[in-house]
């Protein structure tokens, strides 16, 4: 037969308890003060003059504000010159000319699509896009997954779709020719 021999436990001290107890408070209330704070650098861009944010999440600075004119919508297709870049500053995108792309939903990425029709022709835009309006959790080799994108933005121009749809069909028929402007006679 085997005796087990008991060891008593030494009771702990009652401050060692309330220095336990006060590091795990503080612990957690750090890590709800983190939570909060987001990103760094989102959170540092976000607090300059003159960020909006939307309903939908998209913080934009107007960056050379045009004081008078229309903005695109659903139904234009936007000539823009851009840069794309993650947080930390890397370029992941550029246009290297004035690039068209539809305004409307679901023909680019959400927080795209919503900056060209925050702009007047002529203006620049930084925009900060996060995950929700960008890419979201897909892995775009450059991008990775869950990235909140930084666009600095110029609407160049924009003409309705319907304009730039006769303007390729004249195209393709080899006239070339603006719409409501005779052929030239070669």
């Amino acid at each position: 037969m085997s005796t087990v021999t008991a060891v008593p436990l030494q009771p702990v001290k009652r401050r060692y308890l309330i220095w336990l107890w006060l590091g795990i408070a503080l612990a957690l209330v750090a890590a709800v003060a983190l939570a909060r704070q987001g990103d760094p650098a989102l959170v540092r861009e976000s607090r300059e003059s003159g960020v909006v944010t939307t309903p939908s999440g998209l913080k934009y600075k107007i960056l050379n504000p045009v004081q008078a004119g229309p903005r695109p919508t659903d139904a234009d297709v936007a000539l823009v010159q851009y840069e794309g870049r993650l947080l930390d500053g890397t370029t992941f995108d550029k246009s290297r000319q004035p690039t068209p792309f539809p305004v409307a939903p679901g023909s680019t990425v959400p927080g795209f699509a919503e900056a060209m029709k925050l702009l007047r022709k002529g203006e620049k835009g930084r925009f900060w896009l996060s995950p929700n309006l960008g890419y979201g959790e897909r892995d775009m080799g450059q991008i990775p997954p869950n990235s909140t994108l930084v666009f600095d933005l110029e609407l160049v121009d924009f003409l309705p779709e319907t304009v730039v749809r006769q303007l390729q069909a004249q195209q393709s028929m080899g006239t070339g020719a603006l719409p409501g402007t005779p052929p030239t006679g070669r």
